[in-house]
């Protein structure tokens, strides 16, 4: 974890801004003023010959400036030549060869001159080149013969091109050759050998060059190389240099640029090159080492670069060394370069041109293009070496100088103009900006303006009456205000005033301050398996009124966010982690005024690679040694290393593990075994998982031998009642020891020790046949080979097959224990009636009719084991108040024997399960209605049900009520005494034994709490705020009202109008009319009716019922009419009737009709 700094263009970008702030003011362009180059090209300007030529020269000035060239110091008249044109407005060349033409005639040093009627300013000298990419000369190379060992340059010799081509070696079917500390090539080109080995003659050689213009390959014929060998071998060799020749050299190199040493050296082993300076350290921020060392470069070179470098060649052998001498030499460099001069009429000033190189650089001063000598004199100018002083300037004063230094390694051409103007202050930017600015940081307030004389400028903060400058404030030439550490009393309203003799000027602009953006928790350096999430936090705090963007990288570029990660505002979050996750990551918090860098790194843990060489040594009969280079342990250190081998006898193909060795052994002695044909594989395992096996050894086949073990786990069962089954593990290829294993089968009766049988078997399994049933047998199985047998094996007991138990349980007894469970006990059988292992006894039992009349039951047989000779045992689980039968066998390994006598029982009455489909609704605020269906399983005569609620509101609860009902009713009503609380429900049914298992339900939560129901969400949330619905409602009561008074007025004319309309089908439970009349409008007015459920079609079908109240022994009152259809709903409505008066009546009020409707 770790917080960076910023960037480093950060702090060149401020750099570049306070080098600006002192540079000279510029006139705008609405005045008059001499023309400046603005746009130019390069001195050495090289064109690609397949375009056409442009040469840049642009200028600004008012008037607008016209242009001419010149060629080679002669005047170029473009008009003549029909190739030639100038852009307009502009002082380009474009030379056009569409029609012909070729561009080495047009070579040359062209310079513009920009001129309006106050003066001419030049442009550099262009040197205008043409691109050359010459063909490479045909040439038939013979191959190359060389000593193995011996030192070779085999040399490129590129043709000439413009730019210089970049060369590469390759082979003639375009592979790369391969370069190392041994075989490189030099920055000339040629490729160097420092010794040549066997394998060098593999491939063969071509140089390679790519021109940049044309982008073509041109390749050399290539060099074939013929090595010959010695049999003495290669002789070692002390160092010797192939580059350069000698003991010393000299360089030159100009200031600025690049120096460029190197070293090649030959030698057997193969040389390393080492660097330094003579009296002191080379530049660390400056010098590389290329080329596997054999070069030094030292970047932007300056005078204290030269000197003496030394590098030193050394092998086993010894060492040499070679000087090379570093002399800078400079090309002109500007100390102070003229800058335009504004004056107001009768002022005084002075252009300076001072350039400095190696050597030191002349300098000549002209105007208007003209060598100042030849100039019309000026009393009002004076030369004196590198200055030009003016006194009392006039108008007529106006012109453009020129300064050239030069020296022999080039030139220094700088325009620079005197203006004469009378102007007052005039602000140049907008008015009134608004600058943000982050705490802390340095800033500044630009306040560009103009005048002549030049205008002397000053700041104030929020109309006070004192300057800013000192302390925190510096106030720059070109009027810029830098505030060296902005804080928050830093905020306001700044005013610069810019005032000469002519007037003066004001601008405003304001500064708000805002809080930095800092990770205030930072990605923490973590170290995660493969396959794992990783989670790398990153929280910002930032000024609320800027825009936040969090960003992160990955190894300092951009992050892809793919499908396995997930970015979030505060954390990045990797899934699955891969090796390729692996890296450095930093999260970027950034603003449109700053920002802030966090980095993490995150370690990957991953499976170790392959082991890799396997090398078998040290061979003896029944050992090896074996060797491998481990492979990366992937950032997890490898704990173990599996050695596992393969033979191609008895299991060829399938490898299995030998040993197991500590990770930090990569030899290991392995004990074999005899006649193996070996082929060994390493795996190397750490704590995220094991590696790829390794690729497989040379294999290794050891001599054969005698067994020295017999096969295991030998066993004799009958698979008949009148055989025996002998088998046993066979032995494998590490216990064969030979060829042609085989086994010595042996077996006799225990009783008798009668003699042996035997016989030869191959396989693993032989079966002896015309046994006796179930006696037992001694057995010996040993391992044979064509070198011997193996060791004298040990008996194993074994027994021949089972027949079916010839008798059954008797004096069988059984006793009720409970409604549910009966123990069992009796008589055990003979052991010779077994005839087998006894296994256990066994009862069947079946449900052969349950006491409640009607009532169907599965008579699916069901059975008890009892394992072991025992004499007792209780069978669970039954159906209370049922008749069963049950019989008992004597089971071995054959199967069941006879079974016993028949023997009935009857479970007596238990408890009830509990009610099923048991329902609480509630219509409005003033009932809540329950109904429930019978038990799934009485067990019992049903007595009845007992309800038990209770209301409750938050912790408090109020007083438990009891409701006993009759086994017949399946429906009640609540009345509410409190309109807040809800209700707890729970509901059993009984038997004369007791009450069965409960069935709890809560009453919905009024409308007015925090959950309220389905129906009322749907209807508040969706629909009553709407005013369209609102609208709709009062519509509908209005019309409402109007047919209650319709009816009203029927009713006192003797007319009768139900409100319901008389259905075919009758009410269920589910319907949502009330005994007051009033509806429930929620979205279950679509269910189907009670007793019926919706089939995957959409149709409505009767839903079966698995009890009815004829099981129970009872008949409802009213349940059934004579031809057996169902009309108990019909009588509960009309006793219902009966006892709460007219429905009718209640639904015609008015305030029951709306509130059926809201």
């Amino acid at each position: 974890m770790a917080r960076q700094p910023p960037p480093p263009w950060v702090h060149a970008a401020f750099l570049l801004c306070l080098l600006s702030l002192g540079g000279a003011i510029e006139i705008p362009m609405d005045l008059t003023q001499p023309p400046t180059i603005t746009k130019q090209s390069v001195k050495d300007h090289i064109v690609d010959p397949r375009d056409n030529i442009l040469i840049e020269c642009e200028a600004k000035g008012n008037p607008a400036p016209s242009f001419h060239w010149t060629r080679n110091s002669r005047f170029f008249n473009i008009a003549k030549d029909p190739r030639v044109s100038m852009r307009r407005r502009s002082g380009t060349l474009v030379i056009d060869f569409r029609s012909g033409g070729r561009p080495e005639e047009y070579e040359g040093e062209y310079q513009c001159f920009a001129r309006n009627k106050f003066g001419t300013a030049l442009s550099n000298r262009i040197r205008l080149q043409v691109s050359k990419s010459p063909l490479w000369p045909k040439e038939n190379l013979d191959p190359v013969v060389v000593q193995e060992g011996a030192p070779l340059t085999l040399q490129c010799n590129p043709p000439p091109g413009l730019p210089s081509p970049v060369i590469f070696w390759m082979s003639s079917s375009m592979e790369p050759i391969t370069q190392d500390k041994r075989v490189s090539q030099g920055h000339n080109g040629d490729l160097y050998f420092s010794n040549v080995m066997l394998q060098d003659m593999q491939t063969d050689y071509s140089c390679n060059a790519r021109f940049h213009f044309t982008h073509t390959i041109q390749q050399k014929n290539p060099f074939t190389l013929k090595v010959l060998t010695s049999a003495r071998g290669v002789a070692e060799r002390t160092p010797s240099f192939m580059y350069p020749q000698g003991t010393a050299s000299s360089q030159m190199v100009l200031r600025g640029m690049d120096l460029l040493l190197e070293c090649i050296a030959s030698g057997v082993p193969t040389p390393d090159i080492a660097w330094y300076k003579k009296g002191g350290d080379l530049p660390s921020d400056k010098a590389k080492f290329e080329n596997f060392n054999k070069a030094l470069r030292i970047t932007n070179v300056s005078e204290e670069d030269s000197g003496e470098y030394f590098c030193l060649a050394s092998n086993k052998m010894g060492s040499i060394r070679h000087t090379i001498s570093v002399r800078v030499k400079a090309a002109p460099y500007w100390l102070d370069e003229p800058k335009n001069l504004i004056l107001a009429p009768g002022e005084d000033g002075r252009l300076v041109c001072r350039a400095n190189g190696n050597p030191k650089p002349t300098v000549q001063w002209m105007v208007n293009g003209e060598p100042l000598q030849s100039a019309p004199p000026n009393p009002n100018r004076e030369v004196a070496g590198d200055t030009i002083i003016f006194r009392d300037t006039q108008i007529s004063s106006r012109a453009v100088y020129q300064c050239n230094t030069s020296n022999e390694h080039g030139y220094l051409l700088a325009n620079a103009f005197v203006s004469v103007l009378d102007v007052p202050p005039r602000m140049l930017s907008p008015r009134n900006q608004l600058i943000r600015v982050i705490l802390y940081n340095r800033t500044r307030l630009d306040c560009p303006f103009f005048g002549s004389p030049i205008p002397t400028l000053r700041w104030f903060k929020n109309g006070q009456g004192s300057n800013l400058d000192g302390g925190n404030y510096h106030v720059y030439e070109n009027g810029s205000l830098e505030i060296k550490m902005i804080r928050k009393e830093d905020q306001g309203i700044y005013t610069c005033v810019a005032t000469n003799i002519l007037g003066k000027a004001e601008n405003q602009v304001r500064l708000e301050v805002k809080d930095p953006t800092r990770i205030y928790r930072m990605p923490e350096d973590q170290v995660a398996k493969r396959g794992t999430t990783v989670q790398l936090e990153c929280r910002v705090k930032h000024d609320p009124s800027l825009k936040l963007t969090v960003s992160w990288l990955k190894d300092d570029e951009p992050l892809y966010i793919g499908n396995r990660m997930k970015k979030e505002d505060d954390s990045l979050t990797i899934f699955g982690v891969a090796e390729r996750d692996q890296g450095s990551y930093t999260c970027v918090a950034s603003t449109e005024l700053d920002q802030d860098l966090a980095k993490a790194y995150l370690t990957v843990l991953g499976r170790p690679d392959r082991p890799r060489d396997l090398e078998l040594t040290d061979l003896a009969e029944r050992s090896v040694r074996l060797t491998w280079i481990p492979g990366d342990d992937n950032n997890s250190p490898i704990t173990d290393y599996v050695v596992q081998f393969e033979e191609d006898q008895f299991q060829p193909g399938v490898w299995h593990d030998h040993s197991k060795y500590p990770g930090s052994v990569n030899s290991a002695v392995l004990r074999l075994s005899p006649y193996v044909n070996y082929q060994f594989r390493v795996i190397a395992v750490n704590e995220v998982g094991s590696s790829h096996p390794s690729l497989p050894s040379e294999r290794y086949r050891t001599s054969g031998a005698p067994p020295e073990s017999n096969p295991g786990d030998v066993k004799g069962e009958g698979t008949r009642k009148n055989n025996m089954e002998i088998t046993w593990t066979p032995m494998n290829a590490t216990s064969a020891f030979g060829p042609n294993l085989r086994y010595i089968v042996k077996w006799r009766r225990r009783e008798t020790r009668e003699a042996w049988n035997n016989v030869t078997v191959w396989g693993s399994r032989y079966v002896v046949g015309q046994t006796p049933v179930y006696v037992p047998y001694e057995i010996r199985v040993q391992a044979e080979n064509d070198f011997g047998k193996g060791p004298e094996p040990e008996s194993v007991i074994g027994y021949s097959g089972e027949d079916y138990p010839r008798a059954a349980p008797t004096e069988v007894k059984v006793r009720v224990m409970n409604s549910t469970a009966i123990s069992l006990q009796w008589n055990r059988v003979y052991p010779d009636t077994v005839q087998g292992q006894l296994r256990e006894y066994r009862a069947y039992y079946w449900r052969e009719s349950s006491l409640l009349k009607n009532l169907w039951v599965s008579q699916k047989r069901q059975q008890a084991s009892f394992p072991g000779d025992r004499l007792r045992g209780v069978v669970s689980r039954l159906f209370p108040y049922s008749n069963y039968k049950l019989e008992m066998v004597v089971v071995n390994g054959r199967g069941d024997g006879p079974r016993s006598e028949t023997k009935e029982f009857t479970t007596p009455e238990g408890v009830p399960s509990a009610p099923r489909r048991f329902r609480v609704r509630q219509p409005n605020l003033e009932t809540i209605n329950l109904e429930w269906d019978h038990p799934e399983h009485p067990n019992g005569i049903m007595t009845g049900y007992t309800l038990k609620y209770v209301a409750f509101n938050g912790t408090k609860v109020g007083k438990q009520i009891v409701e006993n009902f009759s086994p017949n009713q399946t429906k009640f009503t609540v009345q509410r005494t409190d309109p807040v609380s809800r209700y707890r429900f729970t509901l059993s049914a009984r038997t004369q034994v007791g009450s069965g298992e409960a069935v709890t339900e809560e009453s919905p939560a009024p409308p007015n709490e925090a959950t309220p129901t389905a129906a009322y969400t749907n209807n508040q949330a969706d629909i009553a705020t709407q005013g369209w619905f609102i609208g709709l409602m009062c519509a509908i009561a209005l019309l409402v009202l109007i047919l209650l008074i319709v009816c009203f007025i029927k009713r006192s004319r003797g007319g009768k109008y139900p409100v319901r309309e008389k259905k075919d089908v009758p009410l269920g439970p589910e319907d949502p009319k009330e005994e007051d009349g009033s509806f429930d409008y929620s979205d279950e007015d679509n269910k189907p009716l009670q007793g019926s459920q919706t089939s995957l079609d959409g149709t409505i079908k009767q839903q079966e019922s698995d009890d009815s109240l004829v099981d129970y022994g009872e008949g409802g009152e009213g349940q059934f009419n004579e031809d057996g259809s169902f009309i108990g709903q019909y009588t509960v409505k009309k006793d219902k009737e009966e006892t709460e008066g007219n429905e009718s009546s209640e639904a015609t009020s008015p305030v029951n009709a709306i509130y059926s409707l809201a």
